[in-house]
């Protein structure tokens, strides 16, 4: 059985990749930070279906922690797969921010570098190792790096997103001699728990993203999640170094 690792999968968009990915055949390791119980519902899911998932704690923000993460990753593979790597990385965690540059911090500019930046290059470099040849690696970026999401309030958000787009091709690169594809998907305005439920918080600003976007409603976890899930497999094995805007035509 293929093997992929989720970050981030107790809830939203890694919640949903993590479920996707399990539909199609593959065990599923997923990362959770500060919700163990939503990390647990999304392998009681998994196993509901008939899958095998694992949830194992991870900070992202705290890369001094990767090479004991990727201790436990390799029990995991031994002891639930009989295997000694993973085929598939998904680089999903991480948080929102709004902050106009003005007010932007240092210190909030190096957490946002930490977790959004610094953490999937890094952790990416610590699971190399165990990453199979002709695997794939799929990194959730923003549209709040493209021109289509550019909205104030998110300069140093968008940029550490932005760096992810730019980081996702030079992993295709690099890592094309031994077949690993590496992409990313950009998200519009989907129905997370970012920014503290910001949306459940917020409801009044739905109908205006909806109105802004093209298909006319707010997006959904899986909207994203069955992206995600699609480029790890073989249908798009000719497919790598794409950033692909998952955002029902916003601003369009």
């Amino acid at each position: 059985m293929q093997v992929a690792i989720v970050t981030g999968a107790s809830s939203g968009i890694g919640q949903s990749a993590a479920i996707q990915i399990a539909k199609r055949g593959t065990g599923v390791i997923l990362t959770y930070h500060g919700n163990e119980s939503g990390a647990l519902d999304t392998v009681a899911t998994i196993e509901k279906d008939g899958g095998t998932a694992v949830a194992l704690p991870l900070a992202l923000g705290r890369s001094e922690t990767f090479p004991a993460f990727r201790e436990s990753v390799a029990g995991a593979l031994r002891d639930t797969w009989r295997r000694d790597t993973f085929d598939f990385l998904v680089n999903n965690a991480g948080f929102g921010h709004m902050a106009m540059f003005e007010d932007t911090t240092e210190e909030t500019f190096d957490t946002l570098m930490r977790v959004l930046l610094k953490g999937p290059y890094f952790l990416t470099q610590t699971l190399l190792p165990l990453l199979a040849d002709g695997g794939a690696i799929v990194n959730t970026t923003s549209n709040a790096a493209l021109l289509s999401g550019l909205e104030p309030g998110y300069s140093a958000y968008g940029t550490m997103k932005g760096g992810l787009v730019v980081l996702t091709r030079y992993l295709a690169k690099e890592f094309s001699a031994r077949g690993i594809r590496v992409n990313s998907v950009s998200p519009g305005s989907t129905r997370t728990r970012i920014a503290d439920n910001a949306f459940e918080r917020h409801p009044e600003v739905i109908p205006a993203l909806a109105a802004r976007t093209a298909l006319g409603r707010l997006g959904e976890p899986d909207d994203i999640g069955m992206v995600i899930a699609t480029l790890l497999t073989e249908e798009c094995r000719w497919i790598t170094a794409q950033d692909i805007e998952v955002s029902g035509g916003y601003n369009l």
